[in-house]
């Protein structure tokens, strides 16, 4: 089986999904059970520091935190930071690649409000996911195109240009694709 582990999903125009519409997924997970990613284009309207005071966590006030991510459609209550590895390790952080990991456990935010977490974040809210085969259909129907991971892209654009960053990388224009109907 081939994985599609540590790498992006670009949606194309013809995925009629809304919450799939225009999306940039990273693949975190892809085995014979499914997949697990998350979206990394779409912000969210909450600042993190609505999420430190939320959960009590006490950071410097003033401090300009970036926006979330949403990240798929489910548990969108459920927090996840996406980030560069570092020397130090958090209760649930599982390594995707040499340049990935995600955290999924509250005592990372601690050192991110305090300014010790990962120098390369992204926090991300709610998941996506697949069933077996699922994605593997969807690749089939052409409703994504894959391709490896940027950590540039990632970590580094704005979540609004990281779509048209990707298909750049590609070769082409994002914005020139047109939605396939039918065959010839």
């Amino acid at each position: 089986m081939q994985t599609f582990k540590n790498n992006f999903l670009l949606a194309m125009p013809n995925l009629v999904d809304p919450m799939f519409k225009n999306s940039l997924v990273y693949i975190c997970e892809h085995t014979s059970e499914g997949a697990m990613g998350l979206i990394v284009n779409h912000p969210n309207k909450i600042k993190l520091n609505k999420i430190f005071d939320q959960l009590e966590i006490s950071y410097e006030k003033g401090k300009n935190f970036e926006d979330t991510l949403k990240g798929g459609p489910l548990s969108s209550d459920r927090g996840f930071v996406l980030h560069s590895p570092c020397s130090k390790s958090w209760e649930s952080t599982s390594k995707i690649s040499e340049n990935i990991a995600i955290s999924t456990s509250k005592d990372i935010l601690f050192d991110i409000a305090k300014g010790n977490g990962p120098s390369e974040l992204l926090v991300i809210l709610g998941y996506s996911s697949w069933s077996p085969g699922q994605l593997e259909r969807e690749l089939t129907e052409s409703s994504w195109l894959t391709m490896p991971s940027d950590q540039d892209i990632l970590f580094n654009s704005d979540p609004l240009e990281k779509a048209s960053q990707a298909a750049r990388l590609m070769g082409f224009e994002l914005k020139n694709l047109m939605p396939s109907h039918g065959n010839a």
